[in-house]
């Protein structure tokens, strides 16, 4: 074998210290994979004194500069688990522009600012490689980005975060309103202390927006992607889409299309929807992961599994650092970006959509056609209309779906609803996706 890869560790927290585990455990086997063992260089940690049990690594190699680290000339590649957007933008780009391959788990990065990246990976002539950073070990990224390749993806419609699809499924199993479902997952660790990165969709946007990215072979940034997250989801919302055949799923939503005037665009988006029980990602349960694909070509492609957790996302991580230790020893590297059909991002207001929504009316007659009335008025086709008594003995419940439309032409339907005097409160607004 030839001498060592020596690798630079940023962070040895819950995914770093799986990835010191699985290297040590597995040094045989992936030093056969390569063709050359891998070693740890050092480990940037905030405190090089803090207990880590039985953790198999060598207590000298811990330090507290990480930029010193990155620049010693016996370091070949660089592994990123720290997370965040300053100070690690700084410490990577320093590694490529250098000639040092990156790997990294860091999703916030790349959605922000993943062009400084590709930019100076291109510059140094170094790999860019970021498996972990979306769905933890299912194998997504590098067949979007290689496998690929050779065909045109149309649509990428995924469940992305596992607390929110643990939430969710629990409001779904049990009945249970939101808050409750919030404190099963984090009694049993699925949700963090401040879970507001999860339920308000900053994650899963993140996430969208490097899928788009590579789907669409276009920079998009979170900026670029509509969020909702599903704080708003109630267990009513949760009894009406089953009443439907449905279940309700937070949906990064990435789809190439024309704009009002042909050109051919993307949207980006993040919100929760009612999905039929009949679509693959339906039956998604508890904290798993999986993402639908649609390209011409290879069709309809799923990929599913656990989407979190230290070991798996570990598991993304080195095998990243396998395909670039490969590409160091045959002294090649990877294309840094495919970014050439710099596609326009579509505004929300553009994306069609279907709308379920339930109000809560006069009981009287004229109301149906005066409600109906505003549909019309917005160019918005009703798809069906249930009726049913609400709680006053005075009212009624009126639940709609409408037909695929802007979601401009939607949101202003509702919007003019809430001011008619026969409607005495729009109870739920939820979007409708993977129907006819």
């Amino acid at each position: 074998m030839t001498s060592p890869v020596r690798l630079a560790l940023l962070g040895c927290g819950t995914v770093g210290s799986d990835v010191v585990r699985l290297l040590h455990e597995q040094s045989a086997d992936l030093a056969a994979r390569i063709g050359a063992p891998l070693e740890i260089a050092g480990i940037a940690v905030r405190r090089v004194g803090r207990d880590r049990g039985d953790l198999p690594v060598d207590p000298a190699l811990f330090t507290t500069d990480p930029l010193g680290l990155i620049k010693r000339d016996d370091v070949d590649v660089v592994v990123e688990v720290v997370g965040g957007i300053e100070p690690a933008r700084t410490w990577l780009v320093e590694a490529l522009r250098a000639g040092k391959s990156v790997v990294t788990a860091n999703k916030a990065l790349l959605a922000e600012d993943g062009a400084t990246l590709h930019d100076a990976a291109a510059e140094g002539g170094a790999d860019l490689y970021y498996e972990a950073s979306v769905a933890g070990a299912i194998p997504l990224l590098r067949p979007l980005r290689e496998s690929l390749h050779g065909d045109r993806i149309n649509r990428v419609t995924g469940i992305v975060n596992g607390t929110t699809n643990f939430i969710l499924s629990a409001m779904d199993a049990t009945g249970a309103g939101f808050a409750e479902a919030l404190e099963e997952a984090t009694e049993l660790g699925y949700a963090e202390a401040d879970p507001t990165a999860d339920v308000e969709g900053f994650d899963a946007a993140a996430k969208a927006a490097i899928l788009a990215s590579l789907a669409f072979h276009t920079r998009v940034t979170a900026a670029d992607v509509h969020r909702e997250g599903i704080t708003e989801v109630t267990a009513a919302d949760v009894a009406s889409a089953k009443a439907m055949g449905c279940t309700i799923k937070l949906l990064c939503i990435a789809a190439r299309g024309a704009d009002a005037a042909g050109r051919e665009t993307v949207s980006v988006r993040v919100h929760p929807a009612m999905i039929p029980l009949a679509h693959p990602l339906a039956g998604v349960g508890d904290a798993f992961n999986a993402v639908f694909v649609e390209a011409e070509a290879a069709g309809q492609l799923m990929f599913y599994g656990r989407g979190a957790g230290g070991a798996p996302t570990a598991s993304a991580v080195l095998g990243d650092v396998v395909a670039v230790a490969r590409n160091r020893l045959a002294g090649v590297h990877a294309a840094s970006e495919s970014a050439y059909a710099d596609l326009p991002v579509r505004p929300m207001g553009e994306a069609l959509t279907r709308y379920h929504v339930s109000l809560d009316v006069a009981d009287r007659p004229g109301v149906l056609e005066a409600v109906a009335g505003v549909f019309a008025r917005h160019e918005v086709s009703i798809a069906t209309v249930r009726q049913g008594p609400a709680g006053g003995g005075s009212d009624a419940e009126l639940v709609i779906v409408t037909h695929v439309a802007p979601d401009a032409a939607l949101a202003a339907t509702v919007g003019e609803l809430r001011g008619l005097d026969i409607v005495r409160s729009v109870t739920s607004v939820l979007r409708v996706e993977g129907g006819a």
